[in-house]
């Protein structure tokens, strides 16, 4: 189980949390100053971004070689590249994206949720290559390539039959491992999982935002345990997860749900040793 280390300050709700240059990126949903930058050791607030003409972000990502991170918005069927400067650039993606990682090659990898979709970018937007899931990948919602080629997403939305983690083939025609089935809350199961994390032994985290939980998979997607508990995330289930691999510290962005007004109002970002 996942130690809580610190918690960020709570405010609107988040979409996103990297790391870039020793430092944290928190993708708040606002109308001006959606990033708020923090120093990794110390957490304390060092500027505020603001990303040109954004409307409906859905996740964040970074890449130390391009020194930029990237932003994915659903609306403006885009992605944004704010660099450490805080220069803001954007590029169309065609179709509404929702995760978005960076591979070893440093391109970007958007998972296109409603038209289960992958699509690979460089880091200026050129189109590289787009695949199509398969048929039984249902609204996927985050993707992240193994140094393999292959691809790991999770898939799953309320009322759906199949709730799982997918491994699947560098083409995208096949699955090769999978992790999960009918929705529930019983070991090995799933409640709308919503984002991945990959350590160095490939080793995967996920953000079961249903159940309020992360857990922790094998490369080959077998069961190794629960890191982050629903006890540790009382503010809000799991939207977001970032691993800081060289300090083995697990960001995890939550939300808080106001059932009365049918939205999220509040949320904060906690760090776990992991």
């Amino acid at each position: 189980m996942g130690q809580l280390v610190h918690t960020l300050p709570k405010g609107e709700p988040v979409d996103g949390v990297t790391l870039l240059a020793g430092e944290i990126y928190l993708l708040r949903r606002r109308c001006f100053e959606q990033v708020e930058v923090y120093d990794v050791t110390t957490y304390r607030l060092q500027r505020c971004l603001a990303v040109p003409y954004a409307r409906r972000f859905n996740d964040m990502t970074s890449c130390e070689h391009n020194r930029c991170v990237y932003i994915g918005d659903e609306n403006f069927r885009c992605v944004h590249r704010l660099d450490v400067q805080g220069t803001a650039t954007e590029w169309d993606v065609n179709d509404k994206p929702w995760g978005v990682s960076v591979n070893a090659a440093h391109n970007v990898v958007v998972t296109c949720h409603i038209v289960g979709k992958i699509k690979e970018f460089s880091s200026h937007g050129d189109l590289l290559r787009e695949l199509t899931l398969p048929y039984d990948v249902i609204m996927p919602w985050h993707a992240i390539q193994t140094r393999s080629g292959q691809f790991i997403v999770c898939h799953g939305v309320r009322d759906d039959p199949v709730d799982r983690l997918c491994m699947i083939s560098a083409d995208g025609r096949h699955i090769v491992h999978s992790h999960g089935g009918q929705p529930g809350s019983d070991t090995g199961q799933y409640n709308m999982p919503r984002h991945l994390a990959v350590d160095d032994n490939e080793s995967v985290f996920v953000a079961d935002h249903g159940n309020s939980r992360v857990t922790l998979l094998s490369p080959t997607l077998e069961y190794v345990g629960q890191v982050v508990s629903r006890d540790q995330l009382r503010w809000g289930p799991p939207v977001s997860l970032y691993l800081d691999t060289q300090r083995r510290h697990l960001y995890v962005a939550g939300n808080e749900w106001n059932e009365e007004q049918r939205e999220c109002t509040s949320g904060r970002v906690a760090v776990f040793s992991v």
